[in-house]
């Protein structure tokens, strides 16, 4: 039998990082990813022949930077490549909105649609950058126990009360920001629906939700939270797709002696004396080690590879009630040319084509997208959003042939009148491209090829609960102190020697990192270096 001091389930991004950090720690690190490809949801495919996919996570500025230090992968080919402008919003009456990073150019767009929007808007990005102030530092923490405080959780909640204290008067309104809807905020703030339809997309991203909803706020100020070589705020494209910030991982783990297999689909996490002892694969091999850390999330660890007799009750039940609702479809097309669009013509690449394209004239069209999907209905009008990552990396498609990555809401997992069949997906993918089709006439002609990944698609592919991106919904109470549920947020799982390492632990969804390195943190601080 084979013996490791530590197995990590899943080859995913934060899997990856876990396994790095414990390998720099002298473990004996042994990665198992259940796909033919390593990346988890983070990869690039050649989907199309010549063409390299990001089938799922598709823009990067999250990914932590000191990771990319610690880890050298630039020295491994991980590039990241800016995009300028950020995002690019044509609308049918033949205007369109250019936004970031150029913060001239945002505001001389923005008062193209109203001279007041243009003034609030700086001090709308500083109070979000106030907001991400608080909560950045608190991506590396590991969150308390506040189910049992002790002295060290009580400890750990100071520089957080500290930071929201510095906030003074703005308290409100970061609390606001962390908790409530985004609509009244950018209502507040804006009067333009053309700048308020744009900025409400990042709300939903990924979130059963409509703007006007609780929690959805808090993606927000995602935008000025991350950075792209240094610079905070600027989204970026990896180099050949997401999967070359895998590949860089997966290199960088080989060469720190980490044991990395795929086509390795574990079928059980096994316990002895309510303590891990190893994994059985499907093959029935056993593999030994008193520590596994699993990048998968909490229904396939506790539900699908532990007996529940090993799992406490309890815990068993707070587990059972992470909600996983999920209505984004990833839509993928080889394209034979970039889309011309009515507002911003032109097939060559052009700064339309840079950022992500926003189809939305208003934030009413996002609600009434989201009242279908709230009936188990897909959108009649869906909320499209469009990169083409092939105007800023020609590696990413053939010669003069491009690539289109869509991300669509709402498609519901769980639809009322039957599943998910090729036609329904077609018909749904249909109904996008006549969007696209709308402001950008020629663009279904222009079309070579598709891939249409519904929610149970990611699920199955990908082994995403209820096709969830983020492992279970970014909702407060799924949050921080309270991820997976309370009591558990540190990492450390109720089966000795178990830890999550995933987006099912803080801080949750999107390509950071931060989970994998905190969960490697807890680990070593309880286990020690030096193990090989």
């Amino acid at each position: 039998m084979a013996t490791y001091d530590a197995i990590v389930i899943g080859g995913g991004h934060n899997g990856l990082v876990t396994a790095c950090y414990l390998a720099r720690a002298k473990w004996k690190v042994l990665v198992l990813e259940r796909r033919y490809i390593v990346g988890g949801a983070c990869v690039s495919e050649e989907t199309f022949p010549g063409y390299k996919v990001s089938t799922a996570a598709y823009v990067n500025s999250l990914f932590r930077p000191e990771i990319i230090r610690d880890l050298h992968l630039k020295d491994y080919g991980f590039e990241l490549l800016e995009r300028s402008p950020s995002s690019f919003s044509p609308f049918l009456d033949g205007r369109y909105l250019m936004l970031g990073p150029d913060h001239d150019l945002t505001l001389r767009e923005i008062a193209k649609f109203s001279h007041k929007d243009a003034e609030n808007y700086p001090r709308y990005e500083a109070m979000l950058e106030r907001v991400a102030s608080v909560i950045e530092p608190t991506l590396e923490l590991s969150p308390p126990n506040v189910a049992k405080p002790g002295l060290v959780d009580l400890l750990k909640m100071a520089p957080l009360g500290r930071a929201m204290q510095k906030l003074g008067p703005g308290m409100s309104e970061a609390i606001e920001v962390l908790t409530g809807p985004a609509r009244p905020i950018l209502d507040r703030w804006f009067e333009s629906e053309e700048l308020k339809g744009t900025l409400a997309t990042d709300a939903i991203i990924g979130a059963f939700a409509s703007p006007s909803m609780p929690g959805t706020a808090y993606v927000l100020f995602h935008h000025v939270m991350g950075e792209t070589n240094g610079k905070r705020g600027v989204w970026a494209y990896v180099k050949g797709g997401m999967g070359g910030l895998t590949q860089a991982l997966a290199n960088a783990a080989r060469d720190l002696g980490v044991v990395v297999r795929t086509n390795a689909e574990v079928a059980r996490i096994n316990v002895s004396d309510d303590k891990v002892c190893g994994v059985t694969m499907s093959d029935g091999t056993e593999l030994e080690s008193l520590r596994v850390a699993s990048g998968v999330d909490c229904n396939v660890t506790f539900n699908q590879l532990l007996d529940r007799a090993d799992v406490p009750a309890d815990f068993l039940a707070a587990i059972n009630r992470i909600d996983y609702s999920s209505a984004s479809m990833k839509i993928n097309v080889a394209l034979a040319s970039l889309p011309s669009f009515t507002a911003c013509p032109g097939s060559d690449p052009g700064p339309q084509h840079h950022g992500t394209v926003h189809l939305v004239p208003d934030q009413d069209f996002i609600e009434r997208g989201f009242d279908d999907a709230k009936y188990g209905r897909p959108s009649a009008d869906p909320i499209v959003e469009m990169c083409l990552p092939s105007a800023v990396d020609p590696s990413v498609a053939p010669p003069g042939r491009h690539l289109a990555s869509m991300f669509v809401q709402y498609a519901p997992y769980a639809l009322a009148d039957g599943p998910w069949t090729d036609a329904r997906k077609d018909a749904f993918a249909d109904r996008c491209f006549e969007i696209v089709e709308q402001y950008a006439p020629g663009f279904r002609a222009s079309v070579i090829d598709r891939q249409v990944l519904s929610p149970v698609d990611l699920e199955q592919t990908f082994n995403l609960t209820g096709g969830n991106i983020f492992q279970g919904s970014m909702a407060l109470h799924q949050l921080f102190m309270f991820r997976p549920v309370p009591g558990f947020a540190g990492y450390r799982m109720p089966v000795r020697g178990l830890y999550l390492c995933g987006a099912a632990a803080h801080p949750g969804g999107g390509v950071m990192g931060a989970a994998g390195w905190n969960a490697a943190r807890e680990m070593i601080k309880r286990y020690g270096r030096g193990h090989a």
